[in-house]
């Protein structure tokens, strides 16, 4: 599905973040270390190399909310952006930290004049975010940001399975 705001193009497409060649950054849903994980921090880091936990590790920790960047080392990319989503629960306020993290990494993508990049659905997996309430919020925090961002064209959110691209389609068709 694509929605337009001026000249950006919004995109939900079911995909693997590592793999995603025509985007300038990509984002990772990073831990505090900036480390190897789970998730989407397992298969960016996996996909970069060693080279990338070792260039994260100056910049860590990083607080919820939070979003730094470093080169993409062996991704198709040009840069990952890790943001350090809430953990649900636990961080509060949760829904402000969530939309953080977008805003932030939108950002550095505007200050690095980055024309792409590539969401995947922050703190839903390990850190516990319920789905729906995570699309929202980070579709309602990128249709806010999307009319001020000048180098930024495409904004992708690369979803893991299907149901999940089914529920930020759902919400994207209520919220645009």
């Amino acid at each position: 599905m694509k929605h337009a705001i001026n000249d950006v193009t919004l995109e939900l497409i079911q995909g693997d973040i590592a793999s995603q060649k025509d985007i300038t950054a990509v984002v990772n849903a990073a831990n505090a270390e900036l480390r190897i994980g789970g998730g989407v921090a397992g298969a960016i880091h996996r996909a970069a190399g060693p080279g990338l936990e070792e260039e994260c590790r100056p910049l860590a920790p990083i607080r919820p909310g939070e979003a730094v960047i470093t080169g993409a080392h062996n991704l198709p990319n040009k840069y990952v952006i890790h943001c350090l989503g809430p953990v649900y629960g636990i961080d509060k306020p949760e829904d402000k930290l969530l939309a953080d993290c977008y805003r932030n990494a939108l950002k550095i993508a505007k200050e690095k004049g980055i024309d792409s990049v590539a969401f995947p659905a922050l703190s839903t997996g390990a850190f516990g975010y319920p789905m729906k309430a995570a699309a929202e919020i980070a579709l309602n925090t990128v249709l806010q940001e999307m009319p001020k961002l000048q180098s930024v064209k495409t904004i992708r959110f690369v979803l893991f399975s299907k149901s999940d691209l089914e529920v930020h389609t759902e919400v994207l068709e209520k919220v645009k």
